[in-house]
């Protein structure tokens, strides 16, 4: 075991040392120490032999109503690229409104039911509050509990604070 762990920490200054001057912030000053989860994914990269390199988000949640959530994805940038795009569309298209984002910020922050969210100002009438609800359900970003009550699917709390970060400038 011991010839193991020399060998994976070998290959993790490895790759460290291959990504050393190429990592750099959005502003483009060096980065040394700041990308930890990016240090770590290309030594992953490095340990699988994926030359083509990859995307990985993660993160780890607390929202106002108690629930916490942690969650990592990973995927090489060849299954990216090679990906079916267009399916993508309807996912992107339900965030796309304003009022449907406001409903999952609401939802998030312990607001469940349809009552509760179609009493919130200015979401427009009861009939357009159920339309987004179905937009967003549709998209997988919510779905129904019963009675009425409405969750984001905790495979999907990460995933949509990953896209408001990402939309950032």
């Amino acid at each position: 075991m011991e010839l193991e762990e020399r060998l994976a920490e070998l290959e993790r200054r490895v790759a460290e040392l291959e990504g050393a001057g190429r990592a750099v912030r959005p502003d483009g000053a060096r980065a040394d120490g700041d990308f930890w989860a990016l240090d770590g994914l290309t030594a992953k990269l490095a340990a699988d032999g994926a030359g083509d390199g990859g995307v990985l988000f993660t993160g780890t949640v607390r929202l106002p109503a108690g629930e916490r959530y942690e969650w990592q994805q990973a995927l090489g940038t060849d299954a990216l690229l090679a990906g079916d795009w267009p399916a993508a569309a309807e996912s992107f298209a339900a965030l796309g409104h304003p009022v449907r984002l406001r409903l999952l910020r609401e939802i998030l922050g312990g607001r469940r039911t349809a009552a509760e969210l179609t009493e919130l100002p200015g979401l427009g009438t009861t009939g357009q509050v159920y339309h987004h609800l179905r937009q967003l359900a549709a998209a997988g970003w919510l779905h129904t509990t019963g009675r009425g009550r409405h969750e984001v699917p905790p495979g999907r709390v990460v995933p949509l604070l990953v896209a408001l970060l990402a939309s950032r400038p």
